[in-house]
């Protein structure tokens, strides 16, 4: 066969062997695992490809790929090959299969990422072989990682109210990869599978759909990737509630058992309390209302009814009912018996066989017997009396040309009194003439300034006494009988001048207008008529006074009246003066209501100009004369219109955020932002309402050196009021005999009696039937724009009588009293007294900058800052409110872009005479230790509270002096 094919044939056998021997192989393995052979023909399946990655810092990466059957694998990134010395190779056999599986890794550094400049990406991506071609893995891109340290947008603080809806936004840096967000909550991770009330899915944002009281705290978004994390601000949520009212209680019994009185309603504003901030409840806490209680009524008989029929024991009975009134709401009940017997008298009742007549005789003749013999003894004794009295009234008749209807205390010891005169006070710089301590336990003394002190010393100018020195007595008088002789010579004095000066505010300006002294006196007996001071008879001008105030605020005082003005600091704009003034009305006031039930409880004060532009309320105080230890007033503030009228600004109790008004024991702390004329007025409900009236007596000889005039005035304890009488009696001469003391008047419309008593009777005489004068209830309550007068006119019997002593009675009728006593020496000559009132003109009556202050301005700063910041626990500004006993009416403060500012601004008015810095000091420290468990202010209050300066010593320091004594 060889030889017939040839070299070719022989040629062409041996390829064909050869591949049979080079398949046979291969088919028996086919063969014999079930067709697995024809896979090594498939193209390479990636089993791993390469992922994404991101370079951290310098670090650098690798990328992975795997597939099967591979022959070879290379990496090619950004269009380029890898070289083969960076790849990373391992092969091993699948034991399932039998094929070749390959894995390649390379490195990418970040210089690589940094180096590499075109339009995408850094990528990579996989190409692997086998026998039937090529396979290409997906492309992977490597970043530098990073994240920026800022937030696009941070979450802000919130006040929410409760069950609404609390979004709180944020936006987190950039970075690569982009940052996850998460919220913390008082440093505690927020999650919402826990609470399904928050969703934190929407853009990063943090959202709570109902806001719940424990949803308050501080909230934190946390940014974070595969580089950093970051922290946003904190935002402080705080969920308040705001306060409602509570169901009003029933009323209150009648504070009365009987006649008009008031009854009472409150409710509280917790329902709910106000939490966190929340607003207080608008309106007023206490209703007030008036009742009339039903007055006991005693019973009374009626009358008897008609004789019964005689009965056989000769007895007969009428009866009476006590119906005529019957006893009601507690009244008594008749006294008496209901029943009355009597013996039957007549021809028709036998007794014993014995007319009763008969029987009765002996007893009805010893009966008239007894009746003579009584009445003629009390005719003896009426002859007596009168006898007597006619002879007592002839010897006082020969003794004196007057008489008089006042029987003195010393005259009941039978002239042998002893007499002594006490030794000059010096108490009371007004007190010329007196030499007995007067009682001082009803005096009062007014906290707002008379005057500032003028550091310019002045000249004193005498001026006509308001008294003569009353000399330092030393008096040896062995009985009254003596003094009654005019005998002195066994007196020995020792005069004394004392060295006190009267401060002189604007009362010459009150005495040039004049004016009348009001309702006249009348005489309990007889008609007397009160002297009325022509010098008081016209149109009174308003006292006033005026400042220039700016930025730096100040205060401002009408001198001797109780009135002030306090500018805070930054009231008025920067770069801005005005010329405030205030001024006092002192014609009629037509502040009243038209029922007649009002009166006015203060002056008429005016304060502007009317253009005056405030950022903060400015604190007025105004004195006033009523009784407020009880709750017997409704005191109203008032405010006159541009057309002269008056409205209502507020009721005193009740709860108003257009107006503040503190009513102390005096005076009367209002923090007000419009310019007007304000006044208090009271309405009285019950006969308990009273109002205090100030009581002076007043003295000076008449030009015939025979007689002296005592005057007594009675004016609203206000000081003001007084200044009036002090003007008067100044222009008249007259000394002020004894410490002005005060009377609590009711409005109970009973009457005031002013009565003169322990008159010497052998040394002075008073005409008869004028030692008592009678001011009737209307003239005593309404007396605020007119002081009452009465006068006393006594004689002396002889010029060397120089001492005159005796007592001054004002009491209400089923009322109070008070008594007034006169010890006073008689000079022969007003010129021969020695000018004793001195003063000396009051120019200071305003005070600008930090002088007008207690509290440096650094010290209010820090503590406004402090108080004003809300927390989670509520607002600080309450807590200092209550803790300086300022814990009415709070909504009034909440509504201020500072309360705290405005609180500090009313404790100065407050304490601008009498208050020490101790007291806001030991104020701080209490509220440091409440909040030391929970407030993160502690640290800052005590700081504060040690710097702030005791006592009056550092109050006219400058701000610069006391921060450099706190450093």
């Amino acid at each position: 066969m060889m030889g017939r094919f040839g070299k070719k044939g022989r040629y062409s056998c041996f390829i064909v062997l050869a591949v049979l021997v080079l398949l046979l192989p291969y088919a028996m393995a086919r063969g014999s695992r079930d067709g697995l052979s024809a896979m090594s023909g498939t193209l390479p399946h990636f089993l791993q490809e390469p992922d994404d990655a991101y370079i951290v810092k310098s670090n650098p990466i690798k990328l992975r790929c795997r597939a099967r059957p591979a022959l070879q694998i290379f990496f090619k990134c950004n269009g380029e090959w890898v070289h083969q010395n960076q790849h990373t190779s391992l092969e091993h056999t699948d034991l399932g299969t039998g094929l070749k599986i390959r894995e390649v890794t390379i490195n990418v550094s970040r210089q690589q990422v940094e180096d590499f400049h075109g339009p995408e990406d850094y990528w990579c991506l996989c190409v692997a072989w086998s026998h039937l071609g090529t396979s290409k893995s997906r492309k992977a891109t490597v970043r530098i990682a990073y994240l920026r340290k800022n937030f696009e947008q941070e979450p802000q603080g919130m006040e929410v109210p409760i069950n609404g809806m609390i979004v709180l936004h944020c936006r987190p840096p950039e970075g690569v990869p982009a940052a996850e967000v998460e919220w913390l909550k008082n440093e505690e991770l927020v999650s919402s599978l826990e609470d399904i009330n928050i969703d934190t899915r929407a853009d990063h944002n943090l959202i709570i759909n109902e806001a719940r009281l424990s949803d308050s705290g501080n909230y934190t978004c946390l940014a974070s990737n595969i580089v950093a994390r970051r922290r946003s601000a904190t935002a402080m949520v705080i969920v308040f509630v705001n306060g409602g009212w509570s169901s009003w209680t029933d009323w209150s019994e009648c504070n009365v058992r009987c006649g008009r009185g008031v009854q009472k309603r409150t409710r509280t504003c917790t329902n709910p309390a106000p939490l966190n901030g929340g607003a207080f409840c608008e309106g007023m806490s206490v209703q007030k209302s008036t009742c009339n209680s039903p007055c006991p009524v005693d019973g009374g008989w009626a009358e008897w009814t008609l004789w019964s029929v005689c009965s056989s024991e000769c007895e007969r009975q009428r009866t009476r009912e006590c119906t005529d009134p019957e006893p009601k709401h507690g009244g008594r009940l008749c006294d008496g018996a209901a029943l009355d017997t009597d013996n039957c008298t007549g021809d028709l009742c036998i007794q014993d066989r014995k007319l009763l007549h008969d029987v009765k005789v002996p007893q009805a003749d010893m009966e008239s017997t007894n009746d003579v013999a009584l009445y003629s003894g009390l005719a003896a004794g009426v002859v007596t009396v009168v006898v007597l009295v006619i002879a007592v009234m002839l010897y006082r008749r020969n003794q004196s040309e007057y008489g008089v209807d006042v029987i003195d205390s010393s005259a009941l010891t039978g002239g042998f009194q002893s007499f002594s005169f006490k030794s000059a006070r010096q108490g009371n710089p007004l007190l010329m003439n007196s030499s007995m301590q007067p009682d001082l336990t009803m005096s009062r003394t007014y906290t707002s300034p008379i005057c500032f002190p003028d550091s310019m010393e002045k000249e004193l100018i005498p001026e006509p006494a308001l008294f003569d020195p009353l000399p330092d007595l030393k008096v040896k008088v062995h009985s009254s009988f003596m003094v009654s002789l005019g005998v002195s010579e066994r007196a020995e004095y020792h005069a004394k001048a004392p060295s006190q000066t009267f401060p002189r505010g604007v009362v010459q300006e009150i005495g040039g207008g004049g004016g009348t002294l009001g309702g006249r006196g009348k005489n309990q007996l007889t008609p007397v008529q009160p002297t009325l001071v022509s010098s008081m008879t016209t149109g009174k001008r308003p006292l006033r006074t005026s400042g220039v105030f700016g930025h730096g605020g100040g205060r401002l005082v009408v001198p001797n009246a109780g009135v002030s003005l306090l500018v805070p600091h930054g009231a008025i704009e920067e770069d801005t003066t005005w010329e405030l003034y205030m001024s006092i009305t002192q014609q009629v006031s037509s502040a009243l209501s038209d029922e007649g039930q009002e009166i006015l409880l203060s002056p008429e004060v005016t304060y502007g100009p009317p253009g005056l532009t405030l950022s903060c309320p400015v604190a007025l105080t105004i004195a006033h004369c009523a009784d407020v230890s009880s709750e017997d007033w409704n005191i109203k503030l008032k405010r006159q219109t541009q057309d002269n009228n008056w409205e209502e600004v507020m009721t005193v109790e009740e709860e108003s955020t257009s107006c503040y008004c503190l009513l102390d024991t005096q005076c009367c702390h209002l923090l007000v932002e419009r310019p007007g004329c304000y006044a208090l007025v009271g309405e009285a409900l019950t006969q308990a309402a009273g109002k205090r009236l100030r009581l002076a007596v007043f003295g000076n000889m008449e030009p015939n050196f025979l007689n002296y005039s005592i005057r007594v005035y009675c004016v609203d304890d206000m000081p003001h009021a007084f200044q009036e009488v002090v003007s008067v009696e100044r222009g008249r001469g007259g000394r002020l005999l004894e410490e002005p003391k005060t009377l609590l008047f009711r409005a109970n419309s009973f009457s005031l009696q002013v009565s003169i008593q322990d008159i010497p009777q052998f040394l002075w005489s008073i005409k008869p039937f004028t030692t008592c004068q009678e001011f009737s209830f209307s003239q005593v309550w309404c007396s605020s724009q007119s002081p009452l007068q009465c006068a006393f006119s006594l004689e002396r019997y002889s010029p060397a009588a120089n001492q005159l002593s005796c007592k001054i009675s004002v009491r209400q009728v089923k009322g109070h009293e008070q008594i007034l006593q006169v010890y006073t020496t008689i000079a022969e000559s007003e010129k021969d007294t020695v000018p004793f009132f001195t003063q000396s003109d009051c120019t200071i009556t305003s005070q600008t900058g930090s002088r007008a202050f207690r509290i440096p301005l650094s010290i209010r700063q820090r503590i406004c800052a402090t108080f004003d910041t809300a927390n989670a626990k509520g607002k600080d500004w309450q807590l200092l409110a209550q803790k300086l006993h300022i814990d009415r009416n709070l909504g009034y403060f909440a509504c201020q872009t500072s309360p705290s500012a405005v609180i500090l601004s009313l404790w100065e008015a407050q304490h601008q005479e009498r208050g020490d810095l101790d007291s806001l000091a030991s104020a701080l420290e209490e509220i440091g230790k409440v909040q030391s468990k929970h407030s993160t202010s502690v640290d800052t209050l005590d700081r504060i509270s040690k710097t702030i300066p005791s006592g009056d010593s550092t109050i006219n320091c400058s701000t610069e002096e006391l921060d450099a004594n706190h450093t």
